[in-house]
């Protein structure tokens, strides 16, 4: 496992959920304070400055561990359910973007809420169908560049299309996507999922990258989360991916990113023993 941080560009509006803004700034501090890579939360392509962008990433000994896409919804109002085609067309083109983008940095790319919703005029297999039609021409997109596509479970009181990590994964069988990831974050679990970390074990097989805050949104260790039985079952499941730090920068950026990154890495540097034991032991049985 790897840890990041959600940062986004200086110009970007208090819609963007992320640690730090500013690029040139944010990305030495988090390598200062122990972090492997950052999570660029982005509206289109032209936020980034390709060279510029490989220049800091080589200075800081960073990688992008994902581009996120929360503002192509919140700043440009644009979202895969929209009923309007010219409008859904138009949100599939700004994904694209960033989809190319990806391919030069990160290589996954999250849907969390611009994905959409279920609209007053719309029933929820409306919705469904709009989306998946949408997701199936990302998706093919993706592949091409070598991108993963991943989809974050957002809880019942900020949307109300694809609450849980269970609801994901039966809508990528039901239409046998399920080489597109699930993206779950323990701070939406903490209110969808009664069992985090049986929860993450089950469904283990798609998830792809993983969003962390603590209950109250807040650094971890700052709530009420069980995070020795959340890195327990990642152990577990020997999950390598990344484990991304995305709270609110309470109570100044800095203190949040370096309280996270504090508390978090002993838990992967355990769960790196925990895991290496798992295989010694599964070499033993098998002799």
């Amino acid at each position: 496992m790897k840890l990041s941080v959600a940062v986004a560009d200086e110009k970007a509006g208090d819609s963007a959920f992320v640690v730090w803004r500013g690029f040139s700034r944010s990305i030495p501090k988090a390598a200062k304070f122990g972090f492997q890579g950052v999570e660029l939360a982005l509206r289109e392509k032209e936020d980034v400055d390709v060279h510029e962008m490989r220049k800091l990433l080589q200075a800081s000994r960073l990688e992008v561990s994902c581009i996120s896409t929360g503002q192509v919804f919140a700043d440009l109002n644009l979202y895969l359910t929209d009923s309007d085609c010219s409008r859904r067309r138009d949100a599939e083109n700004k994904l694209k973007g960033l989809i190319e983008l990806a391919s030069e940095f990160g290589g996954i790319v999250n849907l969390g809420r611009v994905r959409g919703f279920v609209d007053d005029h719309q029933t929820p297999e409306e919705a469904e169908v709009l989306f998946i039609d949408s997701l199936t021409n990302l998706h093919s997109f993706a592949c091409g560049l070598g991108v993963q596509l991943v989809i974050e479970p957002v809880n019942r009181y900020e949307s109300n299309f694809i609450n849980t990590v269970e609801q994901c994964a039966s809508l990528l069988c039901k239409y046998s996507l399920t080489d597109i990831g699930i993206m779950p974050d323990t701070f939406h679990m903490n209110i969808e999922d009664a069992l985090i970390g049986k929860t993450l074990e089950k469904y283990s097989s798609l998830i792809k990258y993983i969003h962390v805050a603590d209950s109250n949104r807040e650094s971890p260790g700052n709530g009420h989360l069980d995070f020795d039985d959340i890195f327990s079952s990642l152990a577990k499941i020997q999950y390598e991916g990344w484990v991304s730090v995305e709270v609110l920068p309470f109570p100044d950026p800095d203190t949040a990113a370096q309280r996270s990154a504090l508390f978090l890495l002993p838990f992967l540097d355990r769960a790196k023993r925990e895991k290496s034991l798992a295989m010694i032991n599964d070499k033993v049985n098998d002799q």
